[in-house]
């Protein structure tokens, strides 16, 4: 008997999920484990296995339909039987992203403006009093875009604070409406690229509400600190070079970022209080070091994750690395390789940026941003002026869960791991 295959729930958060590609066409023979096609969930592109061997017999969606978790998608039976109906139309494929002509609302405003003068306007109680509002939540509510002063606080004498902004901005409603970003064309009529609205899928639209979500509701504070990189470069290279000399054109070959995810599990084990996350009403040590950390895909930002990093040497570390790299960019990550991470590194490096401060990957309580290795005049131990090589990093903490000291604690850690590199490898 023909079976209808439904899209399947690929992650614990997945509702939606569209169907990018099909591998298979109607009236081909399938087996067990063959790809029919790919599927993009609110995580990762997955591949999408065949639990049912046959024929194909009915392909109901197109490739770029986005349907709901448990809506069918295609029928395998055996060849020349009935094609059975599903037990609800298949939904119809998205239509093309043109742009539409723009109203002039935004879709978007829930509450009026804070006034000119950049402050939101006190709430006044039905008794004619002024009611009170925190100054950290007003400054979270101007970030968020919101009126504290229309909010219902939950603090003492009905005082609103940070709580009442974070319930309000955490599950705003969903614009009903395309939001106003009329501008001018091009008074050449050419322009960079032709005007349009380009639709955004499951990943970008995950990204944008987990980092909303984390700008919003969690503190960050930012330090910084330069680093010798001197040291680690050459030891790097006498390494490569090794390897190479030894296992020949497939040796392994040490990146910078090896090191530094090295150093930070290194650094975390001296300092575990970094290595925690925000419960609510508890602070959370995590035993282990799972360490993320970013790979920049064309529709987005994946966080593959280390497990154990802190018992892993630094080839173990790097061939980890390689690995989850390899997958994120043919999209092969599953959901489990990108959850429960402790701590996050992300690196723009390779770009050329200098520094920078990443936004906190909820639930860590502190991400580690790195820029690149550059050329400066240094002053020496002889107080000459040389030429050296300088990293920065940029740490962005949690403050409920981490303050000043214990961060920088961290980052001395980390710089000195750095700066002598050889104990990396004990």
């Amino acid at each position: 008997m023909a079976e209808i295959i439904d899209m399947p729930k690929l992650s614990d958060t997945m509702s939606v999920g569209t169907l990018v590609k099909w591998n298979v066409k109607e009236g081909q023979e399938v087996a067990f484990g063959d790809i029919l096609g790919e599927v993009e969930t609110d995580k990762a592109t997955m591949e999408l296995s065949c639990t049912v061997p046959g024929t194909v017999l009915k392909i109901y969606v197109a490739a770029g339909t986005q349907l709901p978790v448990g809506a069918p998608i295609l029928a395998v039976g055996k060849k020349g039987e009935k094609v059975p109906e599903p037990d609800a139309p298949a939904p119809k494929e998205a239509p093309k992203v043109t742009a539409p002509p723009i109203p002039e609302t935004t879709g978007i405003a829930c509450v009026p403006p804070a006034p000119a003068g950049g402050s939101a306007p006190v709430r006044t109680a039905s008794d004619g009093s002024r009611a009170k509002v925190s100054p950290y939540a007003r400054r979270m509510a101007e970030k968020a875009a919101l009126n504290a002063a229309s909010l219902a606080g939950t603090g003492p004498g009905g005082r609103v604070v940070a709580r009442d902004v974070a319930a309000a901005a955490v599950l705003p409603a969903a614009p009903s409406g395309p939001v106003n970003v009329t501008v001018p064309p091009p008074s050449d009529g050419k322009g960079v690229q032709p005007d349009g609205d380009l639709a955004v899928g499951g990943m970008r639209q995950t990204i944008a509400r987990r980092l909303l979500e984390s700008k919003v509701t969690v503190p960050h504070f930012y330090l910084e600190v330069d680093v010798d990189a001197a040291p680690l470069m050459a030891m790097r290279e006498s390494i490569n070079r090794r390897l190479a000399e030894a296992e020949g054109k497939d040796a392994l070959k040490l990146s910078v970022n090896d090191f530094i995810l090295k150093a930070s599990a290194e650094a975390l084990r001296q300092v575990p209080a970094v290595n925690c996350s925000w419960a609510g009403t508890s602070i959370r040590q995590h035993g282990a070091v799972h360490l993320s950390f970013g790979v920049a895909l064309d529709d987005g930002l994946v966080t593959p994750v280390i497990r154990d990093a802190h018992a892993k040497s630094l080839r173990e570390i790097a061939t980890d690395a390689k690995a989850l790299i390899s997958k994120a960019r043919s999209k092969k990550l599953t959901p489990a390789e990108m959850s429960g991470s402790t701590f996050t590194v992300t690196n723009l490096g390779m770009f050329g940026v200098s520094g920078f401060f990443g936004i906190i990957n909820v639930p860590n309580a502190a991400i580690l941003s790195v820029g690149a290795t550059l050329k400066k005049p240094v002053v020496d131990a002889h107080d000459r002026i040389v030429v050296g090589q300088r990293m920065t990093l940029g740490l962005s903490g949690d403050h409920r869960v981490i303050d000043g000291a214990t961060a920088a604690q961290f980052l001395q850690a980390l710089k000195k791991s750095l700066e002598e590199p050889t104990a990396m490898l004990i």
